[in-house]
């Protein structure tokens, strides 16, 4: 049975992670073209190309038009406690489908939240800082809160979607606040404070501002499992 393209390109995704980390590639540095990563996968350029196209979305390279495919982020080292790197691709690629469903989810609950739902947001919230102020994992205090979000949403068809990718957004929420601490503690500050401008949104009532909001700390949080 042939494997399908979607699978072949998750292969050439992670060979290409690989190359960069066994190469020592920098950020700036340049990728074998198409057709050598075709070559060296014993795939076709067709699937290195959505494959590329998937790394750039993730942030990790970058495409500058007739010049290439360049290296932009490497995966934080930190990442390999939490996933095998065969599941990267999709691990990652579900932030794709979190902007879309989370940012909308965040609009909603803006303008839908009931006093007692927002009470429950609130002391989510406030779990939250206290796990992240200490050296408690986190990530289950990070999930309910926004768990709490889609059910302010009054449309259960969020939530169906939302626990849908729970496997993938617990790996990411262990590594992200693992890195995190690695690092200078503002970088958890700034975690706490992305977390706040969504609540405060959605106490305000201003939908635009929420998914606004939701949207960047999804972003943050992608850039934060990088070096």
């Amino acid at each position: 049975m042939r494997m399908s393209e979607g699978r072949l390109a998750d292969r050439a995704y992670t060979g290409i992670v690989e190359l960069i980390n066994r190469d020592g590639l920098e950020t700036g540095d340049r990728l074998p073209s198409e057709a050598r990563l075709a070559e060296m996968f014993g795939m076709s350029r067709a699937v290195i190309r959505e494959a590329l196209v998937r790394l750039a979305a993730d942030s990790i390279t970058e495409a500058r038009r007739g010049a290439g495919s360049y290296v932009k982020n490497r995966p934080s080292d930190r990442l390999g406690a939490y996933m095998p790197l065969s599941e990267l691709p999709a691990t990652l690629g579900s932030y794709e489908v979190r902007f879309v469903l989370e940012a909308e989810a965040a609009r909603l609950a803006a303008v839908r939240r009931s006093p007692e739902e927002m009470g429950l947001i609130e002391a989510a919230l406030e779990d939250l800082r206290a796990a992240l102020l200490s050296s408690a994992p986190a990530h289950v205090e990070d999930m309910e809160l926004h768990r709490r979000i889609v059910r302010a949403t009054a449309n259960p068809a969020f939530l169906v979607a939302f626990e849908a990718l729970e496997a993938d957004v617990d790996k990411i929420m262990r590594a992200g606040v693992d890195i995190s601490r690695s690092r200078p503690p503002e970088v958890i500050r700034e975690m706490m404070r992305e977390h706040e401008m969504i609540v405060d949104a959605i106490r305000a009532q201003d939908g635009d501002s929420a998914a606004l909001a939701m949207r960047w700390h999804l972003s943050c949080g992608r850039k934060r499992l990088m070096p």
